[in-house]
């Protein structure tokens, strides 16, 4: 496994824990130290100095420029890392979780070899390659060497072979391996005080567009609900210092730089009446199917097309068209809080769609099988 060090990512591979493989993951930032989440896998980290030496903390703090020069001899490349990596394990199977961050500094490497590739599409990776810095021809190389490909919509699988790929698709799965869905945390229909917003304001997110959206809504319908916003960038927190409608509201803000434990954002989704996310360009968004399956009504963004595989609007939420249109935003918050039986059979309807869709139990045979060499030797052996 070739990934960053991600929540999705560890919740994807946890699916395996019990399958029998023996499973490496090579952290492709070297950051951090071991995870926790995942100490059943072997963790490949602490690949990248060549020499920790003393004071190196101090020195990177107070002599940054000094730091970096003496790091341009100092750091082991990923290339050189991921070849050693392969040498030592000689894995049957080389797993990629993104392109830009983690399938591109690996294929040099992967293009010397033949061992078996898959890629897992996320988030903005194929949508939105170009703003991502990835050229075409980058882009077509890589889908030349994967062998195979897991995406988390059906719409990325449609433009990756647009744009090249001619090799064999596994199928669309949730970018995490599943939701674990506790029912015991939703909440009755009348006992949802908060509005909860994902914030993310980093260019792609457009958590700014929501909260100026909150600001063309009725006081009254906002009275008896409390706002939180969760992963939220330093803008935000600017945004609402220094607007006093907004600092009025009394919003609960959760940091994107403040770690929040995923069963206590399943816990809020759970006493929320509507789930707002907003942004220019995603995959099929996790956070958008945990809070459909605690019950959140979801106001959410379209970009490409992906969120109405899951989401009729008007049904079981509503679609955002334009992401920087605070107008047509404040419309969809002010409608839902109206219009009570939509929600209550939105919740019913999402609740339901993801037990049968998502469901972390239902699909980890599916997701242990995609890795089943022997079913998938004539495959490797093309």
């Amino acid at each position: 496994m070739v990934a960053i060090p991600n929540h999705h990512f560890f919740q994807w591979v946890n699916q395996l824990e019990d399958s029998g493989y023996e499973v490496f993951w090579f952290d492709v930032t070297d950051g951090g130290p071991l995870s926790p989440k995942i100490k059943w896998v072997t963790q490949l980290k602490g690949w990248k100095l060549k020499w920790d030496f003393p004071f190196r903390s101090t020195i990177k703090k107070r002599l940054p420029k000094l730091y970096e020069s003496i790091q341009k001899v100092n750091e082991n490349s990923v290339t050189s890392a991921f070849n050693k990596a392969i040498q030592d394990i000689k894995p049957d199977i080389v797993h990629c979780f993104e392109m830009q961050l983690a399938g591109l500094p690996i294929l040099p490497i992967m293009e010397q070899n033949k061992i078996p590739f898959i890629y897992s599409s996320w988030g903005s990776d194929v949508f939105y390659f170009e703003q991502l810095g990835v050229s075409k021809q980058e882009l077509q190389q890589f889908y030349t060497r994967a062998n195979y490909l897991i995406t988390d919509c059906k719409r990325d699988f449609d433009l990756a072979t647009k744009n090249g790929f001619k090799n064999q698709f596994l199928g669309v799965f949730p970018g995490n391996g599943g939701l674990t869905i506790e029912t015991s945390k939703i909440k009755p229909f009348d006992k949802r005080p908060l509005i909860l917003i994902k914030g993310y304001d980093d260019g792609v997110g457009k958590a700014s567009k929501v909260l100026g959206a909150l600001q063309f809504v009725s006081k009254d319908l906002l009275f008896n609900k409390h706002i939180v916003i969760y992963s939220a960038d330093d803008s935000i927190l600017q945004q609402i210092k220094s607007s006093k409608t907004l600092s009025e509201l009394g919003i609960t803000i959760y940091s994107r730089h403040a770690f929040i434990q995923n069963k206590d954002l399943l816990t809020m989704m759970g006493q929320s009446s509507i789930h707002i996310a907003n942004s220019i360009s995603d995959g099929m968004p996790n956070a958008l199917l945990e809070a459909m399956s605690m019950g959140a009504f979801p106001i959410q963004s379209n970009p490409g097309l992906v969120t109405e595989e899951v989401i009729t609007h008007g049904k079981n939420g509503y679609l955002i068209t334009d992401p920087l249109d605070e107008i047509e935003i404040a419309k969809h918050i002010t409608n839902a809080l109206n219009n009570e039986a939509l929600r209550q059979d939105a919740q019913d309807f999402n609740v339901n769609f993801t037990q049968v869709n998502c469901d972390r139990k239902s699909l980890q045979p599916k997701i242990e099988s995609l890795y089943d060499f022997k079913k998938k030797t004539k495959f490797f052996n093309k």
